[in-house]
């Protein structure tokens, strides 16, 4: 009898992971999975950094040329700076790209 007891915690804890993971699941829904972009809007002879995390000041992993193709993995705009970031992935490398310069294919 004690069955019951134990899944009032489960279930709570079930809604809160689902309610974390919310917003990147809606936002990769908006373009379907998997989401390719390519990199686009840059000035000539530029690249886009990929970051540690979507914040500008954040390190910055690695390089993507102009017209590159990345994979992405979802968009956020809940941001400290207000600004949409994506999760995307080039080669090895995974981190986050602002929106502004990604087109989806």
């Amino acid at each position: 009898m004690r069955q019951p007891l134990l899944r009032a915690p489960l279930r709570a804890a079930a809604a809160v992971v689902l309610l974390l993971l919310a917003p990147a699941w809606a936002s990769a829904q908006e373009f379907g999975r998997p989401e390719f972009f390519r990199v686009e809007g840059l000035p000539p002879g530029d690249t886009l950094s990929i970051r540690e995390a979507p914040d500008a000041d954040s390190p910055a992993l690695g390089q993507a040329p102009s017209r590159g193709r990345l994979r992405g993995f979802g968009c956020t705009n809940e941001t400290p700076s207000g600004l949409t970031w994506c999760r995307v992935k080039l080669g090895p490398i995974v981190g986050w790209a602002r929106r502004r310069y990604l087109t989806p294919e």
